[in-house]
């Protein structure tokens, strides 16, 4: 047999087996070599890749990947977002490459990535969509462009991210392994678990990790445990628009508004209701305001520098120029990251939204 057919085989036990608490060990067992079984065959799919596939340079403040089926109106979208030039036509697979725009706004430039339709079947593979994986795995937020008339694709797209290690709107475990050369796997938790001891050594010896300390300080399931043993996983945010509302008759559109309270609604053809999601994406990324000031002088409070939450001054000093880390002798912070006005700080110094820096670069 097989990798495919080890894989066939493994999914249909888990479909085949009725869950309950007599079956949850051999269950979540038999979740942990799927996992690992689909690692072997995108290792050995990767190794023998021509090398054919997307490559994207990331720019701006941040990179989205507009993720949907064929002919949804992706290419659309980016190009009255963006203004880039997408081809558009009224079949599948018209946009044969990744199609890139800039989105300006509020003082951030956010790249926006148009990838080829992802399909049913594209975690393995089908109709490329291990290259266009790849693009979204590198994407710091997933715009989801559903079809008013085909609102089901969105579990079929949410799932095929989900088995190509992508997790949508979700955060990692809080779990930490160490591995050690000796003593067997110990575990410790700060929380009950539903997840017996016996099981999750039985999840790590399926990857071969017979010695360590495990530390789980939340409540997770089988799947999350697996997620933290393997440490290949991205979690991304993501948004859902919902694109030809200008087709679809007021009942229709009720429904699915009430399917997808949170979605956006618009037309990319017509122009409606794009500026929410410019306003949705902005938000979505969560940026922070940093507004520079000179030595000695006023800050810029009209153009911040428009940087990630969790930044630091070393990553303000990388975007601004490349001799500035090395230069660097200390900088000054007024705002919410300050312990008091003018504060001194150093290259590891987290800044909040709206800080004011000085930066003291030797010349």
């Amino acid at each position: 047999m097989g990798i495919h057919d080890d894989i066939q085989a493994v999914e249909a036990e888990i479909r085949d087996t009725p869950y309950n608490k007599a079956t949850s060990h051999h269950i979540g067992k038999l979740k942990a070599k799927l996992a690992r079984l689909r690692e072997e065959l995108e290792k050995k799919a990767s190794s023998k890749s021509s090398g054919d596939g997307y490559s994207v340079k990331k720019s701006g403040d941040s990179t989205v990947a507009l993720v949907g089926f064929p002919s949804v109106g992706k290419s659309t979208l980016l190009n009255k977002l963006t203004g880039a030039k997408s081809e558009v036509g009224a079949y599948e697979f018209t946009t044969l490459d990744v199609i890139p725009g800039v989105l300006e706004y509020n003082h951030a430039t956010i790249q926006i990535l148009d990838v080829p339709g992802l399909v049913k079947g594209a975690s393995s593979g089908r109709g490329r969509g291990k290259e266009v994986i790849s693009v979204v795995r590198n994407s710091d937020l997933v715009v989801f462009l559903l079809d008013v008339f085909q609102l089901n694709h969105r579990e079929v797209l949410i799932k095929e991210l989900y088995d190509a290690g992508i997790r949508v709107d979700s955060k990692p475990p809080d779990v930490i392994i160490k591995k050690a050369d000796r003593g067997g796997i110990s575990v410790n938790s700060t929380v009950d678990l539903d997840l017996s001891e016996d099981l999750i050594k039985d999840i790590m010896g399926e990857y071969k990790i017979h010695n360590g300390h495990v530390l789980i300080r939340e409540k997770i399931d089988v799947d999350q445990l697996i997620d933290s043993v393997m440490g290949n996983r991205v979690y991304i945010p993501s948004i859902t628009v919902v694109n030809k509302v200008d087709m679809a008759e007021d009942n229709m559109l009720i429904e699915a508004k009430e399917q997808f309270p949170e979605a956006i609604f618009i037309s990319a053809d017509r122009e409606i209701n794009l500026e929410e999601v410019k306003k949705s994406i902005f938000n979505s990324l969560d940026f922070l305001r940093v507004y520079l000031k000179p030595q000695g002088e006023p800050a810029d409070m009209d153009e911040p520098l428009i940087i990630a939450r969790g930044s630091k001054i070393s990553d303000v000093c990388d975007k601004l120029h490349r001799d500035f880390k090395d230069k660097f002798r200390y900088a000054q912070v007024w705002g919410d990251s300050a312990k008091h006005p003018g504060q001194r700080a150093g290259l590891e110094h987290e800044l909040e939204d709206e800080d004011i820096l000085t930066l003291i670069i030797q010349k």
